[in-house]
Parts: C-alpha cells; sequence; structure tokens
C-alpha cells in the first residue's frame, strides 16, 4: 500500500486536458477494442448478446479515502462491476468510468484509481479494460463505472431459475469483507467519528487478509463462464450480503433458500487463516463472490462449494411480501424465503436508503 502522501499538482491546477493526459496513460487496451478513447465512443467487437451493468461509489457511504489509497479504490470500482458481468455468465470486455473529484484532488490521486482500475483488469479478467469515460467536478470524489461483458452465444444465467431440488453453492471469499469492514470502525474513526488513516497501516500489518478482503476484493470472475457452462440454473454476485442477496434470488425464482451451518463453516469457516463465524458469512457483505443454483444431479465447477438447497416456495406467500407498503417496513427482507437449519433467518445487509455509518450524513 502506498503511503498516503500529499501530492501536486490539482486537478483544477492542471485542467481537464492534462488529468486526462496523465489518467489515460495507465491504461492499458482492452483486447475488445475496435476504437479506445479520443472519439465520443468507443467501439467494440462482441460475438453475442451484450449485458451491461452500472455502479455508482461516493466518498463517504461508499467509501473513505483516509482508508483507501486510490489504486485500492480503483480496484474495487473494477471488481465490484467485473463480479456483475460474470454473475450473468458473461465474459468481461470494458469498463466505462466517470469521475468527479474536488478542484484541489491531487491529480496523482486519479493517476493511482486509473492504475487500480487496469490492473484489477489484467488480474480479474484478463482482455477487459478501461475504454472511456468521464471527467467532473463534485463537492466529494464520485465514481460511476459501466461495465460491459459478452455472452458469447450463450444465454444469460438469471437469477429466476432456481428451482426446488437445486444444490445452492458459493464460490469467492464470504464474509472476510464484513469482518474488514467491522474491524475498520472499530479501530480507525478518528474521536469525533470520521474515518482516520493513522490506525491504517497497523491494521493492514495485522491483518492483510481482511482489510484486503474489504479494500481491494478479488471475486472469482472467470467462474461464472465456469458455471453456466456448468449448468447453474440461477446466479447472481454476492454484494450487501449472502441472506439478503440469497432472498433476492429465492424471491425471483419463487423458490425457499435453506442454508446449513454445517456447510458453510465446512466450506468457508477458515480462509486465509481467519476464523469467520457463519453470522458473517450471512450477514458481512461485499465479498462479492458469486451465488449459484445448481441441478443436483451435475457436479458443481471447481471452485463452488455447496452450501444449502432449493426448496418449494411457501403457500400461501406471506401477506407481507403480497403488500409492498407492509414489505418495507420490515426490518430487513421478508421473512419465509430463507431458513437456516431448517429455522427461519431474516436477513440483512446492504441497503444505501436504511443502514447509516458514522461519518456519513
Amino acid at each position: 500500500m502506498e503511503p498516503r502522501e500529499t501530492f501536486a499538482p490539482t486537478v483544477g491546477e492542471l485542467g481537464e486536458s492534462g488529468v486526462l493526459a496523465r489518467v489515460l496513460a495507465q491504461l492499458s487496451e482492452a483486447s475488445a477494442v475496435e476504437l479506445g478513447p479520443g472519439d465520443d465512443c468507443a467501439v467494440l467487437r462482441h460475438e453475442g448478446d451484450i449485458v451491461v451493468t452500472t455502479d455508482t461509489m461516493i466518498e463517504g457511504p461508499d467509501f473513505r479515502l483516509a482508508w483507501h489509497d486510490g489504486f485500492e479504490l480503483g480496484w474495487k470500482l473494477a471488481a465490484t462491476n467485473l463480479s456483475d458481468v460474470a454473475a450473468m455468465g458473461a465474459r468481461p470486455t470494458a469498463l466505462t468510468v466517470a469521475l468527479a473529484v474536488p478542484l484541489d484532488t491531487p491529480v496523482h490521486l486519479l493517476e493511482r484509481i486509473a492504475e487500480g482500475l487496469d490492473a484489477a483488469c489484467r488480474a480479474l479478467a484478463p482482455g477487459c479494460g478501461v475504454v472511456g469515460g468521464d471527467l467532473g467536478r463534485a463537492p466529494v470524489v464520485t465514481a460511476a463505472v459501466t461495465a460491459l461483458g459478452d455472452l458469447e452465444a450463450r444465454a444469460p444465467v438469471l437469477r429466476s431459475g432456481a428451482r426446488a431440488g437445486d444444490v445452492v453453492a458459493y464460490a469467492g471469499e464470504l464474509g472476510l469483507a464484513g469482518l474488514g469492514l467491522s474491524l475498520l470502525f472499530a479501530e480507525g474513526l478518528a474521536s469525533d467519528g470520521t474515518a482516520s488513516a493513522d490506525a491504517v497501516p497497523g491494521l493492514w500489518a495485522a491483518h492483510p487478509e481482511v482489510l484486503a478482503a474489504q479494500l481491494a476484493p478479488a471475486p472469482p470472475i472467470p467462474l461464472g463462464i465456469a458455471a453456466a457452462q456448468g449448468g447453474a440454473t440461477a446466479m447472481m454476485d454476492v454484494s450487501d450480503a449472502l441472506s439478503i442477496d440469497s432472498e433476492r434470488l429465492a424471491r425471483a425464482s419463487d423458490v425457499q433458500i435453506g442454508f446449513s451451518s454445517a456447510l458453510l463453516e465446512r466450506g468457508f469457516g477458515e480462509q486465509s487463516g481467519v476464523v469467520v463465524p457463519v453470522e458473517a458469512m450471512l450477514h458481512g457483505g461485499e465479498d462479492h463472490g458469486l451465488l449459484a443454483t445448481f441441478p443436483a444431479d451435475v457436479a458443481l465447477p471447481a471452485g463452488f462449494l455447496p452450501i444449502g438447497t432449493v426448496a418449494a416456495a411457501p403457500k400461501p406467500r406471506s401477506s407481507v411480501e403480497a403488500d409492498p407498503a407492509a414489505a418495507r417496513m420490515v426490518v430487513g427482507q421478508v421473512a419465509g424465503r430463507l431458513s437456516l437449519d431448517g429455522t427461519a433467518l431474516v436477513s440483512r445487509g446492504w441497503d444505501p436508503y436504511t443502514v447509516q455509518y458514522p461519518g456519513t450524513a
């Protein structure tokens, strides 16, 4: 991790053309590019249908610059979008990135963000790269990333295909990122509740696995295609928490999902030498692994581990689920779609409109 220092010049001093030249110098070319940055649009080659996704990260509710350096932020911006493409069973091909920052932002921060974006693409999805975007001005650092992927003549894997009898499986880290965030909030805040950089080097030294999982996740992007080719009936990226995202998949497929604590502990109870409680696996969030369901008679692709089973939806469906107004009054998501060892489980996870972390408005 690079030392956090103040670098000159600022974006206000260099201007858009100067900033853009320094940012573009950090980027590699994507393999699908016919025409890259410089015109009004990039031109890409694709073999099949295209999937597209967009995600926005805002300084404060989504990240703290006191905890991230620019490289880590750029890496996370790429990783979180690449995992959405992988969750459809597509091959990531290109990213566009819009960055808006205050005028006093050091240009070096944008260079480091670009370096992180490029490094994540090369490591997680070789051939994918940043093909364009936009630079702007904002009160806080704000990033919007759009990712594109090629289905290569495959059908997309949707959230709505899970069926009773399927095996629920997961690939990637599980619970580590949530532990990292809890650690940062426990030991990385100043007395006024704002993020402080002072404790971060020590936390990296003492807890590198959970800090890396939170600040620079490495989701298993190639396993999205492996799952699609291996017969996955449904799949999604797990970003807000395993429980809340599983509940979304269960509702989309009109099924129930039952987790096994024994399977969770067997597959993910110790990761990179870190003991991870089942509670953290279920509700931690931000691991960006892949949740998928497979027919029971299909061998799971390498990298996927079983964590539960799919059952038929409860009938009749609950009055709460049928009434959107009532559903909004329930803490977490609607009960009845999830269970843990046969006991009903109410999901919890990240919701940008209800979760309040220290130091955010």
